[in-house]
């Protein structure tokens, strides 16, 4: 893989199927990658590990997504971190989520793990991109 080796992500998926699927497939892509079931762990998870990008479903027990979204890019900690959103809901509430400070979208549909994990590999490809641009040196 290109630059992403080491990178930290914070994958947040209630259902352990998909977390754990969608963590094997990261970590095989040279991703560090560190979990959580729910909102609240999240935002802990979050603090604690300080990723560099965030993988973050909407359905959520104790907070949902998008309070656990808000709750990221208003506290001055994390609210560099991009966030993907990884939902299940179809792609007329894109423009609110982004609108809300998450970085890309990601439908769960498209999330076929053995056929398609080039596609969300990619995605966090893209986003992270954006961020490591090269620096001029000093």
């Amino acid at each position: 893989m290109a630059t992403t080796t080491e990178s930290k992500v914070l994958l947040v998926e209630d259902s352990k199927f998909l977390r754990m699927a969608t963590e094997r497939v990261l970590t095989h892509a040279g991703y560090e990658v560190s979990t959580a079931a729910d909102g609240e762990e999240a935002l802990r998870v979050a603090n604690e590990k300080m990723p560099d990008i965030i993988l973050l479903d909407m359905m959520l027990p104790k907070l949902s997504g998008p309070e656990v979204l808000r709750a990221l890019k208003a506290n001055p900690a994390t609210s560099a971190i991009p966030v993907i959103v990884l939902t299940s809901l179809s792609q007329k509430n894109e423009e609110k989520l982004l609108r809300d400070g998450a970085d890309a979208y990601f439908e769960k549909s498209r999330l076929d793990l053995d056929q398609n994990s080039g596609l969300l590999t990619a995605t966090l490809e893209t986003v992270l991109s954006r961020l490591h641009r090269p620096v001029p040196s000093e």
